[in-house]
This record gives structure tokens, sequence and C-alpha cells, in this order.
């Protein structure tokens, strides 16, 4: 299974845990392979650089590079072309869709209700993390 796992999801795993962790655990052990690209990559750098979450990596003892490389370990990097129209009503989540669509992913994992609330694109299922494990768990539903 392909999927595109949205920054927001990536920032539960690392800070709340939950579906998303035990998504990432399904991406380590190959169950699912994460698409992402240079523009979702630095999004996440991003916002690792913001104050709150810069207090709660220094807790953890966890740097920002370390988690990145990770990221870029695990994750298929495509470099997608852009929608021919606007889909959605932040820009930002069209290049999430692009992605799915370059990558031909079978899902988009996000938490962002503009992503959401369009449920699918091109085909593609668009899910919150606790449905993602539903559909690994059962692919052919």
């Amino acid at each position: 299974m392909r999927a595109v796992i949205d920054t927001n999801v990536l920032l539960s795993v690392l800070f709340w845990g939950g579906p998303p962790h035990v998504l990432l655990e399904h991406v380590r052990g190959g169950a699912v392979v994460m698409i992402s690209s240079p523009g979702l990559l630095a999004e996440f750098a991003d916002v690792l650089g913001r104050p709150k979450f810069q207090a709660i990596l220094a807790g953890s003892g966890t740097k920002p590079e370390l988690l990145l490389a990770e990221l870029r370990r695990i994750a298929e990097i495509i470099d997608a072309p852009p929608l021919p129209e606007p889909v959605c009503r932040d820009p930002d989540d069209d290049a999430v869709l692009a992605l799915a669509v370059a990558a031909q992913a079978d899902l988009v994992v996000s938490g962002d209700a503009d992503l959401l609330d369009l449920g699918a694109y091109s085909g593609i299922r668009i899910v919150a993390p606790a449905q993602s494990l539903s559909i690994i768990a059962h692919p052919c539903n």
C-alpha cells in the first residue's frame, strides 16, 4: 500500500502517538510505502523549528536533523508537478494531492479538515490516521 502521510500526521507520531504512531510502524515494517516530497519535508522541517516544538524536542533529547534523516530514509521522495487547477481552499493541500497522483498512491492520510472533507481525489482515498489502519488491515474493503 502506498500512502502520502501529511505533515500534521507526522507531527502527531512524534509528539502524541496513537494511530499515527501505529501507521509509522507499518511504514517501518514495510506494509506501507510512505510517499513524501521535497516540499513536504521542508514543511516538516519548518514546523519542527517552531518554538513550541523545539521545547518538546529538547525535552525528549531528539534532534530535528535526525528526524528528517529518518523520514528521508524510510520515504519514497517524489517531486510532483502541480495540479492543473486548484482543488483545495488551501494551496498547500493541493501539493499533497499532486504528490498522491504523481506517486500513484492508494491513500492520503491527514488530519486536515480541508483534505478530509474531499474524501477522495482522482480515485485516491483521503482518510484520517485511524481509518488508514483499518484500510491497511483490510485492503480489499
